[in-house]
């Protein structure tokens, strides 16, 4: 499903425009390195996919066992696993056995919140 954009701009590029006469134009410092800025499009990758996000949303302020989160889909365990094996590997969830039982949660709250926020967004105008 693709998303129109709220703000429309003409085709060609404010670069482009002769009647923006800025002078030189010098590029602001970002406060964040650029291994942060890699970091986090591999954060956005990895919550990328519309059932590893669900997974995501359904941490929010729980743990659930691998075996409810298949049961929510009615999905195998071993895709389900492979989904937070990613997810781990990226530091969006973290995980706590308890026996047999492998419990995730999410990693910490700005997780929490990049999920609400995101979902908030795309929520808009809906």
């Amino acid at each position: 499903m693709s998303m129109a954009r709220a703000d429309t701009t003409d085709s060609h590029d404010v670069a482009d425009d002769p009647s923006c006469e800025h002078g030189e134009v010098t590029r602001p410092s970002s406060p964040y390195p650029e291994a942060a800025v890699e970091r986090a499009a591999s954060l956005f990758r990895a919550c990328g996919e519309p059932a590893r996000l669900r997974m995501l949303e359904r941490m929010i302020g729980r743990e659930v066992c691998v075996s409810e989160l298949a049961a929510y889909d009615d999905e195998a365990m071993s895709t389900v696993s492979q989904r937070l094996r990613l997810l781990r590997s990226d530091g969006l969830v973290s995980r706590r056995r308890d026996g047999r039982h492998v419990y995730y949660s999410l990693a910490d709250n700005h997780v929490a919140e990049l999920v609400r926020n995101a979902l908030d967004h795309a929520s808009e105008d809906i």
